[in-house]
């Protein structure tokens, strides 16, 4: 008696398969600015000569580590749902309380640091307190704190100085140890290293790892995609935004303690505009003007975009001028690719 053995039919890779690993790259936030990142840096290595040399290579990390650290604070508030338009121009209050401080009262400057760092922390809680508590949009409430601190930026440097500029602090205790914390650098062969690179891999890292392996992540993400529905299962709707907040305010207290012991000395009409830049590189990077998506790790490559362009320009020899330009460009871009990339996202495999 013989038994006849039929063959296996052959195993066919499901179409939807394939759709769902497309749709699971496509719901990574940082997938556009990654694209755009290395379609730039070509363009630059070709476009460029200066631009190819490793020294070229770690100075835009260092414009974009300036940039970056501020961005990755305003990156979370923005997922968070909200705007912050003061956190360009506290930078730059960070560093004259601190200077003014310290140079008008003989003091340490790590009393000053640390009256700096509340002082800025304060101005976050109450950005935040304000947006929850009457219901103003971020965006106002900020613009109003924007204009308070460059006002008194300017006024209380000429009261204290006698211009526009702080006095410099390189003679007063305490700026060796602080300099070398916010301000430092070192050898690697020929290139040198900002200490502001480190960090901002550092902040990169952490923000990352909060908002994909911590409840407040959860809470961000929530609080800026559904409000009502995350207050309804109990998330802190206010603390979260209000942290928020602060932590854009600590980021913006952490790149004015650099620009200080850098420079020794601030002009008080420092860190205007910014606001945009770090605005623009969280947007460049994925995340969602109506907030609740995008990521640190997008964030950051839209930082380094910032850097590449705003040197890589330079390198080339082109007019500078053309470099806000292509601001408004990879901006008006970046939010078209973004909507596209998350309704993409969204699509259920069928």
């Amino acid at each position: 008696m013989s038994h006849s053995v039929q063959a296996a039919p052959p195993v066919e890779v499901p179409s939807r398969i394939t759709r769902s690993l497309s749709q699971r790259l496509l719901a990574r936030p940082e997938v556009g600015a990654l694209v755009a990142a290395v379609l730039i840096f070509v363009f630059f290595l070709s476009a460029a000569p200066a631009f190819r040399s490793a020294e070229s290579f770690f100075t835009v990390l260092y414009q974009s580590s300036t940039i970056g650290i501020v961005a990755v604070a305003v990156g979370l508030l923005m997922i968070g749902g909200e705007f912050d338009l003061s956190a360009g121009v506290i930078t730059t209050s960070a560093g004259l309380v601190n200077s003014m401080f310290c140079w008008y009262f003989g003091v340490n400057l790590w009393i000053g640091a640390l009256l700096s760092l509340a002082f800025c922390l304060l101005v976050g809680f109450l950005n935040g307190y304000l947006v929850m508590k009457t219901g103003i949009p971020s965006f106002l409430i900020t613009l109003g704190t924007f204009f308070i601190l460059q006002g008194a930026n300017l006024g209380l440097t000429k009261l204290v100085t006698g211009s526009v500029s702080s006095a410099d602090i390189s003679q007063i205790d305490g700026f060796g140890s602080l300099n070398k914390i916010f301000a430092s650098s070192f050898k690697i062969g020929p290139v040198t290293v900002w200490i502001t690179v480190i960090w901002w891999a550092f902040f990169v890292a952490l923000a990352a790892w909060i908002l994909q392996r911590t409840r407040i992540g959860n809470w961000t993400f929530a609080v800026g995609g559904a409000p009502d529905s995350a207050r309804a299962v109990g998330v802190p709707v206010v603390k979260t935004k209000i942290g928020l907040f602060m932590a854009v305010s600590f980021l913006g207290w952490f790149i004015g303690m650099h620009t200080l012991y850098r420079f020794n000395t601030l002009q008080a009409g420092n860190g205007v505009g910014n606001e945009f830049l770090y605005i623009i590189a969280a947007v460049v990077g994925g995340t969602l003007l109506t907030g609740g998506f995008g990521n640190a790790i997008g964030v950051a490559i839209g930082a380094f975009i910032f850097g590449m362009t705003s040197l890589g320009i330079v390198y080339a020899g082109w007019d500078p001028n053309w470099f806000r330009a292509f601001l408004g460009i990879m901006l008006l871009l970046a939010v078209l690719v973004n909507l596209y990339i998350k309704r993409m996202s969204m699509i259920k495999v069928g």
